[in-house]
Formats: structure tokens, C-alpha cells, sequence
């Protein structure tokens, strides 16, 4: 809910790194944020959402974002050998994880030292409101080649449910979680090409599909309740290299496109295809995007976490810094907080 009253008729000058990881872009903070505060990430999370969300649609949405801007909050870590913490924000709200963040975020942060006591480091720890991610980055002259992150404990909810959307008729389904939950629909099945041509009509199914199943089946992470709500809809297909795997496009929060492979998508997808017999401990796969960049997942290790057996999955993706930016929130500017259009 937004605070709408003295804080929201402040100016705020905002600073920015800009980055993205396989196309879909990540704009960092880096000051001008209120500080958060919180003993946990979920704390801190509760806290952005209740108090600073005019800020998140003022820095997402347009004049200053779109429908498919995504954002990375820095916050101090809530672990004793954490490293820092962030919160990833987008068109909907905040999110709970988010891999192209993370690979992303590990790039800006190693590459401009804007963290001074972390200058030298290659591996981070990073406090996320779905729980630790550790970061490790291949560092050559001084520039980040490409970054691998061990993420939180994934694992599948369900194989094979079925449903009927409107205007599709009957889908079959998985869900699975990797920092998020996810479902999880074969394209070819339900007539849908994964290239960009056919984004609209992506949008449209991946938000009735979103919608359909969110009302069907209540999720719920033994971890917290915070973590408990469907995030978004992946198609899955064939790739258009044959070397790779499979192709990942995931339709999240309100109808936002993902231009990479998704890590937190990777991930899911890699707790699905254990869960199948599909994929081996240590078995690399690379999954492609709408737009041709690619992800690389496997397994590290397998576990259990309440009544889910689980797999800790590890992605690496590369990121690049496109720009920096300064942006004025304008007291006197009637459309200061943002607008979308979708």
C-alpha cells in the first residue's frame, strides 16, 4: 500500500546502475533509497511494500521505466557472513528471488566497487527474502565474464494437473518452485510459438493461465507464507539451437516478459526435470530465451525441505552495465509516482 502522505510529496533523487542478464534488464540502486530496515529480507521486503511503494511504481513504470522494467534494492545483509542483501522489485510489486538479478547484480557490484569492503572479492553472499544465493564470478582484467549462483532449495509441487482457461480449453500443468513458484505449460501443446513475434498473444495466455491456476491450488513454502503465491507462467519448448536443451519464456507479476531464460525459472525447471528422471547430478543443460540468450543449470546436490524432496541448483549467465542514471521525483509532477500501460 502506498504512503501517500508527507513522504510521497518529498523529492527524491535516485541513482542508478544500469545492467541486464541475457536482455532482461536490472536497474540497481545505488542511493536515494530510503533505508530499510528489518531483521530479515521478508521483514524488509513487508516494509518496502508498506511504506516506499510509490517509489518502486515511480522508478518501474513509465515516464522512467515500462511494463518490462525490473529493479534491485541493496540493503545491508541480515546474516552474520552475509555479504549485502537486496530486494528485486518489477511491475507488480517485489519479488521474493530472482536469478538475472543475481547474475546481474554480482556484475555492477564487482565491476564499479560500490561496495568498497567487498573490493577483491569473486564470491558473494547475498541475503534474498527466499533465503541465501551465494554468487561466484569469473573474473578476467578487472571485468566480469560470467557469474554462477547457488540458489535456494527448489523443488516440484505437482506433475501433469490439468485445468481449463477460458479461450484455450484444457491445459495440463507443473509447478515447482525455484525462489518463486512457477507453472509450467508446453507450448507446442496449446498452439503457442516461443519467438517474439507472438509476444501478445504470450502475454494473454501466461496471464490467464497465472490467474486460472493461482485460484485453483493454494501454494504454501514450508519456509514462510510470504513465499506462498504463484508468481508466474513459463512455456516451455524445443530450441531453436540443437545443441541446447529447451526454451524458457516466463510471463510473471502483471503480464511482464522475461527476455532472459530466468534463473529462478532455470532453477524450477531443473527441480521438474530431477523429479521426471529427466536430469542427473552435475548434468549441465542450457536453456534459451525468447530472444536467443541462454542460461546454463544443473544440480549440485538433492535434500528435503518440509514434505518436498529438493535439488539445489546452480545457473550462470553473464551480465554488462549498459548506462548509469539520476532520477528527480518531482513533488510538483503530477505523474512523479509512475503509470503503465499493458
Amino acid at each position: 500500500m502506498n504512503d501517500t502522505g508527507n513522504l510521497s510529496s518529498k523529492e527524491y533523487i535516485i541513482s542508478t546502475v544500469e545492467a541486464h542478464a541475457g536482455g532482461e534488464p536490472l536497474r540497481v540502486i545505488t542511493s536515494g533509497f530510503p533505508p530499510l530496515s528489518g531483521k530479515t529480507m521478508l521483514e524488509k521486503r513487508r516494509q518496502a511494500r508498506a511504506k516506499w511503494d510509490f517509489l518502486r511504481t515511480a522508478l518501474m513504470w513509465e515516464p522512467r521505466g515500462h511494463a518490462d522494467m525490473y529493479g534491485a534494492i541493496i540493503t545491508n545483509p541480515v546474516t552474520a557472513d552475509g555479504d549485502l542483501g537486496v530486494l528485486f522489485l518489477h511491475n507488480e510489486g517485489f519479488s521474493t528471488m530472482c536469478g538475472h538479478g543475481i547474475i546481474a547484480l554480482t556484475t555492477v557490484v564487482l565491476e564499479t566497487e560500490m561496495i568498497p569492503r567487498l573490493k577483491g572479492k569473486s564470491t558473494l553472499h547475498i541475503d534474498t527474502p527466499a533465503g541465501r544465493v551465494t554468487s561466484r564470478a569469473r573474473i578476467k582484467n578487472g571485468r566480469v565474464q560470467n557469474v554462477s549462483f547457488t540458489n535456494v532449495p527448489s523443488f516440484a509441487v505437482c506433475l501433469g494437473e490439468k485445468t481449463d482457461i477460458p479461450g484455450l480449453g484444457q491445459i495440463t500443468y507443473d509447478i515447482a518452485f525455484g525462489g518463486a513458484f512457477y507453472a509450467f505449460c508446453d507450448a507446442e501443446k496449446i498452439g503457442l510459438e516461443l519467438t517474439p513475434g507472438h509476444i501478445e498473444k504470450l502475454i494473454h495466455m501466461g496471464r490467464s493461465i497465472k490467474k486460472t491456476v493461482a485460484g485453483k491450488l493454494p501454494l504454501i513454502h514450508p519456509g514462510s507464507k510470504d513465499l506462498g503465491y504463484l508468481y508466474g507462467t513459463i512455456f516451455i519448448g524445443p530450441p531453436l539451437d540443437p545443441s541446447h536443451h529447451s526454451r524458457n519464456v516466463c510471463i510473471f507479476a502483471e503480464g511482464e516478459v522475461d527476455r532472459s531464460p530466468t534463473g529462478t525459472g532455470v532453477s524450477a525447471r531443473a527441480a521438474l526435470l530431477y523429479a521426471r528422471k529427466e536430469l542427473k547430478l552435475n548434468q549441465n543443460f542450457t536453456v534459451e530465451s525468447i530472444i536467443g540468450t541462454c542460461f546454463e543449470g544443473r544440480i549440485m546436490e538433492t535434500g528435503r525441505l518440509g514434505s518436498y524432496k529438493t535439488v539445489i541448483p546452480e545457473v550462470t549467465g553473464s551480465a554488462h552495465i549498459t548506462g548509469r542514471s539520476t532520477f528527480q521525483i518531482d513533488p510538483r509532477d503530477p505523474l512523479r509516482f509512475g503509470f503503465i500501460l499493458r
